[in-house]
């Protein structure tokens, strides 16, 4: 019977070792950064296959601003039935995710 008890008892605090063990992983912070360094330029500063790409894909649209990086690529603000919205391009008129135009930094935690 001792022996019973002591085995138990052996079990059971095993058992309890092993539900307060720790086992959690550090993860790491990623932020996304935006790429504000776009500066406005006027329109007819886009380049043709930019403005072309405009017209064929949104041709209700109006370009009402745009800005450029040191990529050349190029936000543009677009007016379509009132509603506004944001594209991006690069200077060939190929369209771009946002995430192109920004950068990835670890975050030191």
């Amino acid at each position: 019977m001792k022996k019973l008890i002591l085995t138990v008892a052996i079990l059971a605090s095993g058992v309890s070792t092993f539900a307060m063990s720790n086992n959690i992983l550090p993860i790491e912070g990623i932020n996304i950064v935006m790429n504000n360094e776009f500066k406005e330029i006027t329109l007819d500063k886009l380049p043709a296959a930019v403005t072309n790409a405009v017209e064929k894909d949104y041709a209700s649209a109006t370009i009402s601003k745009a800005y450029v990086n040191s990529k050349e690529q190029y936000k543009l603000d677009l007016t379509i039935d009132g509603n506004s919205s944001t594209v991006y391009a690069d200077k060939d008129g190929n369209w771009i995710e946002e995430s192109a135009t920004t950068e990835k930094k670890q975050g030191a935690e």
